[in-house]
């Protein structure tokens, strides 16, 4: 098991032209942000987790499950908010070189997260996330919102890796409502999928994507596994304007602080909002909630 000391040391930083990418493109790859040692560990606690779900046959908190997961062949597909389970992925979390990353592209010194996720496609399985918007699911006061995908094996075409489309963050939000409901996936097909890149990186690399990038991955054709580790950022006075469940409580917003210190000045810009409303027919993570979606995002 690691400690905090035999992490990286050092922090890394962005270049002008990875930063002017992201800006520009609305995601960049960033290779070799972990060492192979906290990889191997990820690794190992994510197997770890597996071995675990044998024991539900439902989703619960924690896990989030494929529908053919059975004890004797367990198909885990979501690890729900991982930092709060085990110290591995909060490290992860807190890593000073992944922080000053975000920093350099949200453009505050205070950084904050609003969540985590573990999203696993094992070998010739794994659901398929269709085309979203992050910035559909959580709406804030300013959109300087990003997600950090860290890559616990390598992301390629072929096991699932993530898919965008550049520019589409400084585009519209793209109505993710089918049938008077929330569905958590684009439902007005105004885009041209020829333009879809992959974002492929080596394990112990990182994606980063902006809120507003347009974005979803494939199925898993290979017997290689894909699990992504994707830590929830933004700039820390950027306000939720909507949560599920009720208004954030002043210590539980400090509490989201990984840099800095809260502020009750909020920096509010000019950004297109859809809430997720109507609520989903289906609650709970963005697979259920886009397995009412009729047809696919994909054709």
């Amino acid at each position: 098991m690691l400690t905090p000391e035999l992490t990286r040391p050092m922090t890394k930083a962005l270049t002008p032209a990875q930063i002017d990418e992201y800006h520009e493109r609305g995601f960049i790859a960033v290779e070799g942000v972990l060492p192979d040692e906290q990889v191997a560990e990820l690794r190992a606690v994510t197997d770890d987790f597996v071995e675990r779900s044998r024991a539900v046959t439902e989703h619960t908190e924690v896990f989030d499950l494929e529908p053919d997961h059975t004890p004797e062949a367990p198909k885990l597909r979501r690890l729900k908010e991982p930092h709060l389970v085990h110290e591995a992925y909060d490290r992860v979390l807190r890593d000073d070189g992944i922080v000053e990353m975000t920093s350099q592209l949200v453009g505050t010194y205070a950084v904050r997260t609003h969540g985590t996720k573990l999203n696993m496609k094992s070998g010739d399985f794994g659901s398929p996330v269709h085309w979203h918007q992050d910035w559909a699911f959580y709406p804030h006061t300013n959109d300087d919102v990003l997600a950090v995908g860290v890559a616990i094996d390598d992301m390629t075409r072929e096991n699932g890796c993530l898919l965008a489309i550049p520019g589409s963050h400084r585009g519209p939000v793209l109505d993710h409502n089918q049938d008077g409901a929330f569905v958590g996936a684009v439902t007005e097909l105004s885009f041209d999928l020829a333009d879809a890149e992959p974002i492929e990186v080596a394990a112990g690399g990182v994606s980063i994507h902006h809120v507003r990038t347009l974005h979803g991955s494939l199925p898993n054709t290979s017997e290689t596994p894909r699990r992504l580790l994707l830590l929830m950022y933004c700039a820390g006075d950027a306000y939720p304007i909507w949560i599920a469940g009720g208004q954030m409580s002043w210590d539980q917003y400090r509490a989201t602080f990984v840099r800095g210190e809260a502020t009750n000045e909020v920096r509010m810009t000019s950004a297109p909002v859809r809430l997720p409303q109507p609520p989903p027919i289906r609650s709970g993570s963005i697979y259920e909630m886009q397995r009412e979606l009729k047809g696919s995002t994909f054709r």
